[in-house]
């Protein structure tokens, strides 16, 4: 049998322990973002960087996760789960390793490009390895948990750095990875599901890695306009005209490869095409909440150091919509939940607008409508619609692209509402337009969510699906 499904052969106490490893994991990596911009003043004064160079930290992340999604995930797809998550761990702490010993701050962003590396096969790998594991009703519930890891992370990466700074010393920030990473290793030689490999595997699809690596690579320059003078506004053009090049060029790769690391076939389901644009609206409506604090400094007139705070509620109602509508999932089906997770954050950001008017009584009120919706769309929803599109030989790669989708829709934030707060003055009446804008986005989504599969029509599509795949 080439493909055995694991689920059945895995109990509940293995489960949960399965649960644990990928839970650390993801959550590792997740806080990692959150915990770099509390060390920003310290690393420019070390190194000696301005505020241009010291963005290089969070480009060059994003870049090297991008870039090793679709590979870290067809390397799951091909050679089993086990041995990708971990490498990637494992990477991770490489990488962080690094970055605490950096003698300069060019080795530090070596360091940041081998943790962003890693980190892009950290999650679409746990999310396919909990599609392995666990039998169909109880996916939605993890998935919801390991969506809820970046709420968490969002909350606990500036208290957790804040603390570290005050007791210690910058390089703490990342060495404490490494004990965490020895942890989730040692658990998941223990507890993580081996894969039998084939005999004769088909040759890894570098083509398809390297066009992908220089689309996606061309896509977050472009967008980000890294080059703040003249010869970057030269370039974006011809880097989101070379991203829009690449696909014609990937599609004539992916055709002729024995394996591709992006199926094609993929797109094919309407399903599944669907899916990746929502993905993209997902990763807009997150990415959307970078300028709440902002919100909050202009129409309430809160200190900016005291902003943040105010964002605790955004977070727990983010993390309590994860989890809650992840168990709710199997029983209302991923429709209603989609359009129940995009009309609330398309309602919140509409009415965060009037915060200035209406003070203190509308902005939490709206701040905790988009955490919620965000929540429900960025946790296990989208994963779980993929899980039950696609064999088992392919949850990976069809994971990594979720991946793909929301990190695209987190760089379209900032290149469209941030312009649009700054072409309107900047101040609250900018920040307001820029918000009504990212509710017209969700209102547009929300549509789009009705062309989703009914739930009678997607547990029928899980069950012939998961038949498929036990068969294999």
């Amino acid at each position: 049998m080439h493909a055995q499904r694991l689920d059945a052969a895995v109990d509940a106490l293995s489960r949960r322990r399965i649960m644990l490893v990928l839970f650390v994991g993801v959550f590792m990596a997740a806080l990692d973002t959150a915990v770099v911009a509390p060390a920003v003043p310290a690393l420019r004064q070390v190194f000696g960087v301005d505020n241009s160079q010291i963005g290089m930290i969070t480009i060059i992340f994003s870049l090297a996760t991008l870039s090793s999604t679709t590979l870290m995930a067809g390397l799951g797809d091909r050679y089993g789960r086990r041995p990708v998550y971990l490498f990637c761990v494992t990477g991770f702490a490489l990488g962080s390793l690094i970055i605490a010993m950096a003698p300069s701050f060019t080795v530090l962003l070596l360091g940041r490009a081998i943790q962003g590396f890693a980190s892009g096969g950290v999650t679409p790998t746990a999310s396919a390895m909990v599609g392995d594991a666990f039998p169909r009703e109880e996916r939605g519930k993890a998935l919801g948990m390991l969506g809820a890891t970046f709420g968490m992370a969002f909350l606990l990466g500036p208290l957790v750095a804040s603390l570290i700074l005050l007791v210690l010393s910058w390089q703490w920030i990342f060495l404490i990875n490494l004990p965490v990473a020895a942890v989730v290793i040692w658990l998941g030689l223990r507890n993580l599901p081996a894969k039998q490999l084939a005999a004769n595997p088909a040759p890894l699809d570098w083509a398809g890695v390297v066009v992908v690596a220089v689309m996606l690579t061309s896509l977050v320059l472009g967008i980000n306009r890294v080059l703040d003078n003249a010869l970057g506004l030269m370039l974006w053009p011809a880097l989101l005209g070379l991203a829009l090049l690449c696909v014609p060029l990937l599609i004539m790769v992916e055709r002729r490869a024995a394996s591709p690391v992006v199926p094609l076939h993929l797109f094919y389901s309407r399903q599944l095409r669907l899916t990746y644009i929502l993905c993209c609206g997902a990763g807009f409506g997150m990415g959307s909440v970078i300028y709440i604090a902002s919100v909050a400094v202009a129409g309430l007139g809160i200190a900016a150091e005291r902003a943040g705070l105010l964002l605790l509620p955004l977070v727990i109602a983010s993390s309590a919509g994860s989890v809650i509508f992840g168990r709710l999932l199997n029983t209302l089906g991923s429709r209603l939940v989609m359009l129940i997770g995009f009309g609330t954050t398309g309602l919140g950001s509409a009415l965060l607008g009037l915060t200035e008017t209406a003070g203190l009584w509308i902005f939490l009120p709206s701040s905790m409508l988009i955490g919620l919706g965000v929540g429900i769309i960025v946790g296990g929803t989208l994963r779980t619609i993929v899980l039950n599109e696609v064999n088992l030989e392919e949850r990976g790669a069809a994971q990594g692209l979720v991946n793909v989708g929301i990190s695209v829709g987190n760089l379209l934030v900032v290149a469209t509402l941030g312009v649009i707060a700054d072409a309107w003055g900047g101040g609250m009446t900018g920040l307001a337009i820029a918000y009504l804008a990212s509710a017209v986005c969700m209102g547009v989504m929300f549509l789009l969510s009705l062309g989703l599969k009914s739930h009678g029509e997607e547990l029928a599509t899980a069950l012939a699906t998961s038949e498929a795949s036990s068969g294999a």
